[in-house]
């Protein structure tokens, strides 16, 4: 989706983002893209890979995009019950500025990023406190947890989610549809999910999601968003082979918005190499207008 925005196959896109699925192609592809607040847009149609983690959300060219197909795709789903109690959404002030804002900065979000994205993602800072943000240094203590956390819940919810696709109950078995990393999910998830097991590995992530979200939610307290960036490191080269791990390590700044269900979006923030570089901007849950501000703000300077 970011990249038929990107080439201008189309004006807007949607996308789904259980840890990061449409922020990281945002930054890649140098288009704007947002994971709204948990239940703010309907989830009905969507195939799960993490019921408690997935969101449906808009990419577009620029921010007023995003501001548009938001506003089409936000609000009640009768019969969904993870939806919250919200009919219409609608995001006037996104063209106020940032001036008087509180705008916080994580050092645990640049600590393993590479240094040249940081510098991009820095000198937006900057510009922020140039425009009349007030920025301050807030402190997640147990983010560098968020990754593995998220992977032990998303691989039992997946689990859970594909089971009814075996074959078992109905319809015909098909033993070669899924890629090396579907199954592996499922492996991860089968393995975990067993009775002796739950206690060591997933209850405890479900505590520490519980224990980041009420950092964040802490940190959104005193600031009014969070900036930093979004990817820690540039894209991996067309077939370019990356172990397992390496790929789950590209999602390290974007999964604590999924764990804690908070919206969180993605602006051009610059380049490194020619290669676009994205600046994240996170929010409180239904802080959408906020995130779309401190975005198209960055935006506007850009353009000028």
């Amino acid at each position: 989706s970011a990249a038929a925005v990107a080439a201008g196959l189309c004006d807007l896109a949607l996308g789904t983002d259980t840890g990061g699925s449409i922020r990281n192609p945002a930054s890649h592809c140098g288009v704007a893209g947002l994971k709204p607040t948990y239940g703010l847009v309907p989830r009905h149609g969507l195939i799960d890979l993490g019921m408690s983690l997935d969101q449906v959300g808009p990419l577009a060219p620029d921010v007023q995009g995003l501001r548009l197909l938001l506003e089409v795709i936000a609000g009640e789903n009768p019969g969904e019950g993870m939806m919250l109690d919200v009919k219409r959404v609608s995001y006037p002030g996104i063209e106020e500025g940032v001036r008087g804002m509180r705008v916080g900065v994580c050092p645990q979000f640049s600590s393993l990023t590479d240094p040249r994205i940081n510098e991009v993602v820095e000198r937006k800072v900057e510009l922020l406190g140039e425009l009349g943000a007030r920025v301050e240094e807030v402190s997640i203590p147990h983010l560098e947890h968020a990754l593995s956390a998220y992977y032990l819940i998303v691989s039992v919810e997946f689990f859970s989610a594909t089971r009814r696709y075996d074959g078992r109950k109905y319809g015909k078995r098909i033993e070669e549809v899924c890629g090396e990393e579907v199954l592996r999910r499922i492996a991860i998830g089968s393995y975990i999910s067993r009775r002796e097991y739950r206690g060591k590995y997933y209850e405890r992530a479900l505590q520490l999601r519980a224990l980041i979200r009420r950092e964040l939610s802490s940190a959104l307290e005193r600031v009014e968003v969070l900036v930093g960036p979004t990817v820690p490191k540039l894209p991996h080269r067309l077939g370019e082979k990356l172990s397992p791990l390496e790929m789950y390590a590209y999602d390290y700044l974007t999964v604590p918005a999924n764990l804690a269900g908070i919206c969180a979006g993605v602006v051009k923030a610059g380049e490194v190499g020619g290669i676009p570089v994205g600046i994240q901007v996170q929010g409180p849950p239904l802080g959408e207008e906020k995130v779309l501000r401190v975005m198209r703000a960055l935006e506007a300077e850009a353009w000028k």
